[in-house]
């Protein structure tokens, strides 16, 4: 088994979708995508899984919607953090 392969965290790809839905790859550094996508994970409860597709059939309308709120909730805290900071230079 390798973890960094066979598991992950199933809210990575929830706050990759919403970063791709709300266009910030192409608003901010690399630098501040990978800081981004860091603050948001962390205030996100972990929910590791191996295949998403077991989770997504498993995954009640009610849940996902829940979990989807808490990306952008998470997400937006995260940006607000991201817009504040001094961006630094190479």
């Amino acid at each position: 088994m390798i973890l960094d392969t066979d598991i992950h965290n199933f809210y990575e790809h929830l706050v990759l979708k919403e970063i791709e839905k709300q266009g910030l790859q192409q608003q901010l550094t690399s630098d501040q995508m990978a800081d981004l996508c860091c603050l948001t994970l962390n205030q996100l409860p972990s929910h590791y899984i191996r295949h998403d597709v077991d989770m997504i059939y498993f995954l009640t309308d009610a849940k996902r919607t829940e979990m989807e709120t808490l990306v952008i909730t998470s997400l937006k805290q995260a940006l607000q953090k991201i817009e504040q900071a001094p961006i630094k230079s190479s």
